[in-house]
């Protein structure tokens, strides 16, 4: 069976914004995104294929996903944080330091099983910063315990990470080190940590997702997918310069939910994503 329903092709939905990303479907299928520029959090109604703002100013996020719990984890970018936001806009920090350094910039962000949440910490200049180097040496991939009481560096070793996206089966974490154009796969061990780095693919990617069949999905120019052996299945071309993110929403979990520029589109899929 083909990936995508039918021969479709994606469909814009929305070219309203600045720059989308982040993309994250809540246990209903409506997909929270970020208009980074504009320091928005959007909401698009999976039902009526709506827009509304759940967040504005949103801290500048970036990258966001859903813990267990319902609460939208957001990498807010302007003061270096990683946001838990309630479903009516409350914000609980989580972390914004490190040993006491300032964090460079949370960037994605991925949940296991246990609820603990892994987030890339790459570095990337950003105008509304008083700074103008980081505090930070490495550019590392971070761990946060369930009981968010343990922040420790889970991998490192990149030029720049950035996506990253885990298994349904909570086995396996893959991580995008975008600055040198290589996909890592780990394996995740009981506490969380990660062992057996594997190079997966020479591509990087900004945003990542996966697919019930194990498939991965990475951004950049259109949406690529590898199977999870890392053969290449298929490009998806995206009529924009940059496709940055993607993630399964709707009701059923079967439509591929992309940011791409200051557009979003949609394409209906044969396959589902696996987040719930």
């Amino acid at each position: 069976m083909p990936l995508i329903q039918n021969n479709a092709k994606p469909v814009r939905i929305s070219n309203e914004y600045s720059f989308t990303e982040g993309p994250a479907a809540d246990k209903d299928g409506n997909v929270y995104f970020t208009d980074q520029p504009n320091d928005k959090i959007i909401k698009w109604n999976a039902t009526d294929n709506s827009f509304t703002v759940f967040k504005e100013p949103a801290g500048r996020a970036n990258g966001l996903y859903f813990d267990h719990n319902g609460h939208l984890l957001a990498a807010a970018d302007e003061k270096n944080e990683l946001w838990r936001i309630d479903k009516n806009g409350n914000v609980d920090t989580l972390i914004t330091t490190y040993k006491g350094k300032k964090l460079n910039g949370p960037n994605d962000i991925w949940v296991d099983l246990k609820g603990g949440i892994y987030f890339t910490d790459p570095y990337y200049q950003r105008e509304y910063w008083s700074r103008t180097k980081a505090d930070l040496t490495e550019k590392n991939v971070y761990y946060i315990s369930p009981n968010t009481k343990e922040v420790s560096v889970i991998a490192t070793g990149f030029v720049q990470p950035n996506g990253i996206i885990g298994t349904a089966d909570g086995k396996t974490l893959y991580i995008a080190d975008i600055g040198d154009k290589k996909i890592y796969s780990y394996a995740i061990l009981e506490d969380g940590e990660l062992s057996d780095r594997k190079l997966f693919t020479n591509m990087g990617s900004d945003g990542m997702t996966i697919d019930n069949k194990g498939n991965v999905y990475l951004t950049g120019k259109g949406v690529t997918v590898f199977n999870s052996e890392g053969k290449l299945l298929k490009n998806i071309p995206i009529n924009e310069n940059w496709t940055a993110n993607i993630t399964f929403g709707g009701k059923n979990q079967n439509i591929l939910f992309i940011t791409a520029m200051g557009a979003i589109y949609t394409l209906p899929m044969n396959v589902h994503g696996v987040r719930y």
